[in-house]
């Protein structure tokens, strides 16, 4: 069995793990529209995973289960403003579903954030107040 802390630094990424509640958000401590979603739901009683995505990187199998959730394209959950973002030269042509993802994952910076999940359903909360929709 995962200790919590296990949970905290990633290992729920396995896929062999079930979540602690129905909630989570894809969260940077330093953005404040991540501690502003993060106070919203606080505030209505609900205490969510928190995935510190920049220190445990989601994988490709987690950001399909995030597009999936948010009903959404690889394009609408990248920071496209990221200096990596043209590093990379993703600004450059067409990229495929897979070279959007493998980005993302290697480079987390380029996650769209705030990322809150409920069940079956997320929503990129930009503004904060967005994360209402999943109450």
């Amino acid at each position: 069995m995962f200790s919590s802390s296990a949970i905290d630094q990633g290992a729920w990424r396995c896929g062999n793990l079930t979540p602690m509640n129905d909630w989570s958000i894809y969260y940077n401590p330093k953005c404040g529209s991540c501690r502003t979603a993060l106070m919203i739901l606080k505030e209505n009683n609900i205490k969510p995973r928190v995935i510190e995505y920049l220190k445990n990187p989601p994988s490709i199998k987690d950001l399909n289960m995030l597009l999936r959730k948010l009903r959404t394209a690889p394009i609408d959950i990248v920071r496209t403003k990221e200096p990596v973002y043209g590093e990379l030269k993703l600004d450059q042509g067409e990229k495929s579903r897979e070279d959007l993802l493998r980005a993302i994952s290697e480079h987390p910076v380029l996650l769209q954030r705030p990322i809150v999940v409920k069940d079956s359903h997320a929503v990129i909360a930009r503004p904060p107040e967005k994360v209402r929709e999943l109450l």
